[in-house]
């Protein structure tokens, strides 16, 4: 019993030790010297909190029994930090800006300052954090269980239950000492948060020595270790990609609505700019906590007897190996982490009760007395003294009715689950202003009841709670009714079923009651407040009344706050208003400033009821109208700008459709260009053909049949070649390969050349009108490539114009530099549906009197964009209706494209 006498003796001198230094932190805060005490390593160390003995201990017995799925509880808490650090920072703003003092003051004040939906969550979260408290008391007690084995001593159950029991009472009386012995109304506890530091410190440098020396030691190296992992079964990646998302998902959950870890990353929090180290160096930190977790199972596997207890092997591998002194450093490392979750867990869950369960209370027990002298804080401070007490007590009742003998990752699994219920309403309340206390009750009450019953109550063994018969068949029978078979979904592990049924029905609850009720008009202004913390910086203002007489209020004021902070706060306050004293006018403004400094020691519900005492209730104000106002007209504006985008959606909508019909009519072109182009090709050549072989064969030919077979294939030939010659024009034009010849010429030289060249002088077929005068203007371009254009039109009325007496009009006009010349007939306009792709290659209007492959218009394009120029066509003037629009003079940067 040496050895246990001599741990017992350890531990009593390292609880001494945290209390000197949660003393010196104490008197440095007092002194003023708090620079060093609220240092971003202090405040990152500080969120090790989360570290407890799950993890120091039960992190290598969940690597052993389920391989690298112990890998997720460290990895929902780092993806908090490195990817969602934003929602840290929200929170952090929006407690420094209203005074939260809890987790359930936050859900509280954002809903219109509901004291029923506190009181809900604090229940919420002591039921959910007791068998976490209860598994620190096991992981301590086995501890010393396993240096009494060690030294042969006899540790029997009644043994571990009065250890236990012990050890409930030292960590009450630590907390009782540090975390109430004064109320703050800021709630910040710095000799706690120092204390907790340090423990950090301890804790990481135990699980590296005791990692070091399996490694270095133990396996001679890490290659050695590593062939070690390779072959133990702990090393495969035997990944269930279902069970990995979810216990992630519920470990990042847990890292943001545990209790303590709000308390010390939000309340405790003294700068957002904190948060920058803390957002790399705590996943740093969880790193090396979980850095030597494998080689610790793996080797814990190989050297203890097959009944050994893999939560203990960071204790009895160097117990077994005769290192005493890492045995006992790894001792204080596993009771720095269940000390430190004990504490603050206790501190932040006996804030909540004091102020939204016994303050309540007491205030409506004295009816008015609010505003009665007499100093109150002693009332908060007792309350909160014995709420540590009962929590503390009732997570060793948990312990001893569990049996003390599960898992110790699976306990704190069940807290995870628990807790986890309230992320719904408290992600919905700081992100949409349209959730309502309605849907946060309905949500928690949906959330809290599945957890309870599918998870809380069978954790308690069979017998306990429900039955073997309840568990395996359900209630009265109903199978689809079984606690870890709800509603029929079989086989999944009861974390996972637990966690998937309840914040489904939660999250439903939520957000269905939210949509179907209506908030009251505090809870709009405070969900507007929360939702934008970062562009509003107050809070809402929750009065109107003038009535009350600043005298109660002082009076109120020094019963919570002490006598010289109260009346620091009215004379502050005073010079304000300009007064001159103490006493300053009871308006809206100060009352909103007297409930936000009550706050931070009762909370926000209690702080408002007790200022509602004396003023005698609250209402909304014009500014809060005009604020309600001002959110409904950015909801307007927000619509507004729907209607705007779903408008645009249209419209592009439309253009696509249009540009699809286009891709239809060119692909249907192209498939008839192909064909045409085929006949084209194969007409002339099979007449050449076919008239060579004639004259091959007929020796006794007529010299007057020869020279018209001869002819016959000169033309044939000739209409190849202009095939072939728009084909190659068309591809050089488009690939820019042209080089342009740029001359001085006359525009009606051109014009003249243009009907020429299309054969309308000489015949009666087509009348032509010209303006001569309007003509007589200078170009300086590349002339045959105009008239080339001018060329195409011309014919393309001879083609398609379908008037009686074909008739065209050439219009010429000069403005500014530009040069338009239009081409007009009388015949009929070009059915809409061809406008839009006359100008595409392949495309052809008429079938009946026009020839050739569709090419001329493409062609005409590409000419005119080379010549800096543009050709369109004139609606409904006719069926040669164009207009060329060009410059005068050619700029010489294109001479040579």
């Amino acid at each position: 019993m040496g050895q246990l006498n001599l741990l017992v003796f350890v531990s009593l001198a390292y609880v001494i030790g945290l209390f000197a230094v949660a003393f010196a932190a104490e008197r440095a805060a007092r002194t003023g010297r708090i620079k060093w005490l609220r240092a971003p390593l202090v405040y990152t160390l500080s969120l090790s909190v989360y570290c407890t003995a799950w993890t120091f201990y039960g992190a290598v017995g969940f690597a052993v029994r389920s391989g690298l799925e112990y890998v997720t509880i460290y990895l929902g808490p780092s993806l908090v930090m490195l990817g969602w650090w934003w929602i840290v920072r929200k929170l952090v703003r929006i407690a420094r800006t209203q005074r939260i003092t809890s987790i359930a003051d936050l859900v509280s004040s954002r809903f219109g300052k509901s004291n029923l939906l506190a009181v809900g969550v604090t229940i919420l979260a002591v039921v959910g954090t007791t068998p976490y408290i209860a598994l620190q008391l096991q992981s301590v007690t086995q501890s010393f269980s396993v240096f009494a084995e060690a030294s042969d001593g006899d540790f029997d159950q009644s043994s571990q239950s009065a250890a236990a029991l012990w050890i409930a009472i030292v960590l009450a009386f630590f907390t009782i000492l540090f975390g109430t012995r004064k109320l703050d109304v800021n709630e910040r506890h710095d000799g706690v948060v120092m204390a907790i530091a340090v423990e950090a410190v301890v804790k990481l440098i135990a699980l590296l020595a005791v990692g070091v020396f399996v490694v270095w030691g133990l396996s001679g190296g890490i290659g050695p270790m590593m062939e070690k992992i390779d072959a133990s079964e702990i090393g495969t990646w035997n990944v269930n990609a279902g069970r990995w998302a979810g216990l992630t998902f519920l470990a990042a959950a847990a890292f943001l609505c545990l209790p303590r870890m709000f308390h010390v990353m939000v309340v405790e929090n003294e700068s957002e700019r904190h948060l920058r180290m803390a957002s790399w160096a705590f996943p740093a930190y969880l790193m090396l906590m979980s850095l030597f977790v494998v080689p610790i199972a793996v080797t814990g596997l190989d050297l203890l007897p097959a009944n050994s207890n893999p939560d203990m092997f960071v204790l009895t591998i160097p117990l077994s190996q005769g290192q005493s002194g890492l045995a006992m450093l790894s001792f204080l490392g596993g009771l720095s982490s269940a000390t430190s979750m004990v504490i603050v867990a206790s501190i932040a869950l006996s804030t909540m009760v004091s102020n939204h369960i016994v303050m309540p209370v007491w205030l409506s027990a004295t009816g008015n007395g609010a505003s009665v002298s007499g100093d109150v804080r002693h009332v908060i401070l007792l309350s909160r003294r014995i709420a540590i007490a009962a929590i503390v007590m009732l997570a060793y009742l948990y312990y001893q009715f569990s049996g003390g003998g599960s898992a110790l990752a699976a306990i704190g699994l069940v807290s995870f689950v628990g807790l986890a219920q309230i992320l719904p309403v408290m992600i919905g309340g700081i992100f949409w202003r349209g959730a309502t206390r309605i849907g946060a009750l309905g949500g928690l009450s949906a959330g809290f009841f599945i957890w309870g019953y599918t998870l809380f109550l069978p954790s308690f063994g069979e017998g306990m709670i429900f039955s073997a018969e309840v568990l395996t068949q359900g209630p009265f029978g109903m199978s689809w009714l079984a606690p870890q078979a709800l509603f029929g979904i079989e086989g999944l592990d009861p974390i996972l079923h637990c966690l998937l049924w309840s914040m489904l029905l939660n999250t439903a609850a939520f957000c269905a009651l939210s949509l179907v009720s209506f908030p009251r008009p505090l809870e709009r202004l405070q969900g507007a407040q929360f939702v934008n913390v970062f562009q509003h910086g107050g809070s809402a203002r929750s009065w109107s009344s003038t009535l009350a007489q600043s005298e109660d209020l002082m009076i109120m004021a020094q019963r919570i706050l002490g006598a010289i902070e109260a009346q620091s706060l009215f004379r502050r306050e005073a010079a304000v208003q300009g007064i001159a004293g103490l006493v300053p006018q009871p308006t809206p403004a100060f009352l909103d400033v007297l409930e936000r400094e009550l706050s931070g020691s009762v909370g926000a519900a209690t702080a408002h009821a007790m200022v509602g005492q004396i003023v005698g209730g609250a209402s909304v104000s014009v500014d809060d109208l005009l604020a309600v106002a001002d959110e409904s007209a950015q909801m307007l504006e927000y619509s507004n700008k729907l209607e705007m985008q779903s408008a645009e959606l249209q419209r592009t909508a439309g253009q696509l459709r249009r540009a699809n019909e286009k891709l239809t009519q060119i692909s249907v072109q192209k498939d008839g260009f192909l064909s045409q182009i085929s006949h084209e090709l194969r007409t002339p050549m099979t007449s050449i053909r076919a008239f060579s072989e004639i004259l091959r064969d007929s020796d006794d030919m007529e010299p007057k049949d020869k020279a018209r077979y001869a002819g016959i294939i000169h033309s044939e030939t000739l209409r190849l070649t202009r095939l072939l010659d728009d084909l190659l024009d068309l591809a050089v034009l488009e690939d820019g390969r042209v080089s342009l010849n740029v001359t001085l010429r006359p525009l009606s030289e051109v014009i003249d050349a243009a009907i020429a060249s299309a054969g309308v002088l000489g015949q009666d077929t087509l009348r032509i009108k010209r303006r001569a005068p309007r003509e007589d203007v200078l170009v300086r371009t590349d002339v045959d490539r105009l008239a080339q254009v001018f060329i195409n039109l011309v014919s393309n009325t001879l083609k398609y114009c379908d008037a009686p007496e074909p008739e065209l009009n050439i219009r010429v006009y000069r403005l500014d530099g530009q040069i338009t010349v239009d081409f007009v007939d009388n015949g009929s306009a070009i059915d809409p549906k061809m406008r839009d792709v006359i100008f595409e290659k392949f495309s052809r209007v008429g079938e009946t009197k026009a020839g050739g492959a569709g090419l001329g218009l493409a062609i005409c394009r590409e000419i005119m964009a080379r010549l800096e120029g543009d050709i369109i066509y004139l609606p409904g003037q006719g069926s040669c209706a164009f207009r060329v629009q060009f410059p005068a003079e050619l700029s010489l940067k294109t001479e040579n494209v």
